[in-house]
C-alpha cells in the first residue's frame, strides 16, 4: 500500500480559516468543489504519529476527568494506530490549488490525504446514540 498526500495545510487557524495548498499534480481533482458549502478533509496527524502514540489502544476521552477509559476506537482521540485525522469543514474559498476552510482541527504541516464533499443526506444522522460523557452541554 502506498499512501499519496495531496496537499498540506498552510496556516491552521488564522481566524478560524485554515488554507490548505494543494499539490499540483491533484488540482484537477477539485473541479466542482466551490459548489459545495462544506467538506471532509482527511488528513495526517504528523505530530502525533510516533511509536508510542501509535501503540495506544485506550484513552479517557478529551482528557477530561470523570470520563471513562474506552478503546481508541470509541473515542476521537488523536493518538492512534494509524495517524489520520478526519474533520468537516466549511468551505470559504477555492482560489487556485488554495482551499480556505473554516472549522478544521489540524495544524499547519499537517499532510491532506483525501477531500470529500459532504453530502448531508449521507452523512448526518442527527438521530444517532451516543454515550452520556460524549454529548456537549
Amino acid at each position: 500500500m502506498k499512501l499519496r498526500f495531496i496537499g498540506v495545510v498552510e496556516k491552521a487557524n488564522e481566524r478560524g480559516v485554515s488554507k490548505i495548498r494543494i499539490f499540483d499534480d491533484f488540482r484537477e481533482g477539485l473541479e466542482g468543489l466551490d459548489t459545495f458549502s462544506h467538506i471532509i478533509i482527511l488528513y495526517w496527524l504528523h505530530l502525533q504519529a510516533t511509536e508510542e502514540r501509535r501503540s495506544v489502544l485506550k484513552v479517557i476521552p478529551m482528557g477530561r476527568a470523570g470520563n471513562p477509559k474506552v478503546g481508541v476506537f470509541a473515542s476521537r482521540s488523536p493518538s492512534r494506530p494509524n495517524s489520520i485525522g478526519l474533520g468537516v469543514a466549511e468551505l470559504v474559498k477555492l482560489e487556485g490549488d488554495i482551499l480556505s476552510v473554516k472549522g478544521l482541527d489540524a495544524f499547519e504541516g499537517s499532510s491532506i490525504i483525501d477531500i470529500k464533499p459532504y453530502l448531508p443526506r449521507i452523512d448526518a444522522f442527527p438521530e444517532a446514540a451516543v454515550p452520556q460523557w460524549a454529548r456537549h452541554p
